[in-house]
């Protein structure tokens, strides 16, 4: 199972985050950070163009792009 959104493409990306230690920074902290992928079943009628492909199936994909799924226009 990929860790991307099929709709969008959003992927994992490394994160680096400062640590202050005794007055240095630390610069150890690396944390792979994934998307909030979730199974979603496409609807058959949808109307926008970009989830047309999908219409019908059960895909993986990020939170932001389900949000979209839902809005009208």
């Amino acid at each position: 199972m990929a860790k991307k959104c099929v709709i969008c493409g959003k992927g994992s990306m490394m994160v680096q985050k400062r640590k202050k230690l005794r007055g240095k920074y630390n610069p150890t902290i690396k944390k792979r950070k994934h998307p909030n992928l979730q199974w979603v079943r496409i609807p058959l009628d949808i109307k926008k163009k970009a989830y047309k492909k999908f219409a019908g199936k059960r895909i993986l994909a990020c939170a932001k792009c389900i949000k979209a799924i839902g809005k009208r226009k």
